[in-house]
This record gives C-alpha cells, structure tokens and sequence, in this order.
C-alpha cells in the first residue's frame, strides 16, 4: 500500500524562510515598470495587480467577464474541480476604462490576451526584473500573495479575500496574515507610544 505524500501547508516564505509576495514598494515599482511596458503586457500587469488572479485565470478574461461601470472582473475560478466557479472582484474604475482603450470593445467573448500562458508568465517576470522584486517574490505568485497582504494591511476582512481570491478554505486565506518584515514592523509600529 502506497502512503499518500504529506500536505505542505500553504505559506508565505520558503523553506529557506524568503519571502514570496510582493512588499507595497516592490508593488509600486512593478506598476511603474510596467507603464514602460507596451500596453497589452501593461494591462495583463495590472490585472494581476488589482485582482490577485492566477495567471492561467487572467489569461481566460475577455471584455464580456469586466462590468467597466460597476468596477467588477469576474474571475472564472479554473482551480475548482467543477466549472462555472465565478468571483467578482472589485478594481478601480480608470483601470477598466485603461482595458477597454487598449483591447477595445472587440468581441464581447474573445481573449483580452490570446497568448499562451508560458509566454504571459516570461512577460510579466521581465517588468518583475525591470522593478527590481526579490528574485522569491517575482513571479505572477508573488503578485497573488503581495495581493493579498495589501488587502489585510487595507483592512480587508478576511472573509472577504477569501472570496475575492477565490479559496475554499479560510486557512489557506489566514497565511496573508503572517507577513513580517517591514509591515509587520509598521503594524508593531502603532501599539508603541510615540517617544522623544
């Protein structure tokens, strides 16, 4: 009888104890690299960015899954075993508007980025290194879990991003709320008194 391999619980750092999301000044970089990006790769950037969407689910978004006047993505989860899995995620307004200057109106069903996902993956990691991002971080991962510390440090309720990023389970949404580091520091920051 074979035995089942253990479950790695999901974390934020690797064995070795690096970090794998994004800080908010490496998220701020990598949205500046991007803007020096051509549009498409700039847009396909900040999907990630203001969803926290996998690649693979950012790559089946068309015009018909972005509701520019309500300011939502619905994301069509491809993690579940079943289709039809859809979340909606809230984004800024210009962003919307941004996506539909770029991929125009088109076709309400086709692509916004009809690219293979190896190819989407190798562009965003080069605005990765043009934005300088820890080399554990850069990567379209680190996007999602940089995604999903902002939103806790925004005061996001937990079970809010657990939907928005789509998770079954809250466990796996509560690593977002073990980043350390300098935001945990700013955190520490605000239970000590100001001293002279």
């Amino acid at each position: 009888m074979a035995r089942a391999m253990p479950i790695t619980p999901p974390s934020l750092y690797t064995g070795g104890g690096r970090r794998k999301y994004l800080t908010a000044q490496e998220r701020e970089r990598f949205v500046a690299a991007a803007a020096s990006s051509a549009p498409e790769i700039e847009t396909l950037c900040l999907m990630l960015v203001w969803t926290g969407c996998r690649i693979s689910e950012a790559l089946t978004l068309s015009m018909a899954d972005l509701d520019v006047e309500g300011g939502m993505v619905s994301v069509h989860c491809l993690k579940k075993r079943r289709p039809g899995i859809v979340r909606e995620v809230p984004v800024p307004l210009a962003f919307l508007a941004q996506v539909r200057q770029v991929h125009g109106d088109g076709l309400p069903e086709g692509r916004l980025w009809p690219i293979a996902r190896c190819t989407a993956w190798r562009q965003v990691k080069d605005v990765m290194i043009a934005a300088r991002v820890g080399a554990t971080a850069a990567s379209p991962k680190g996007l999602r879990h940089g995604f999903g510390v902002h939103a806790l440090r925004s005061g996001v309720p937990l079970n809010l991003l657990q939907r928005w990023l789509g998770h079954a389970d809250i466990a796996t949404t509560a690593i977002y709320a073990d980043a350390m580091g300098p935001e945990e520091r700013a955190i520490a920051a605000r239970m000590w008194p100001a001293t002279t």
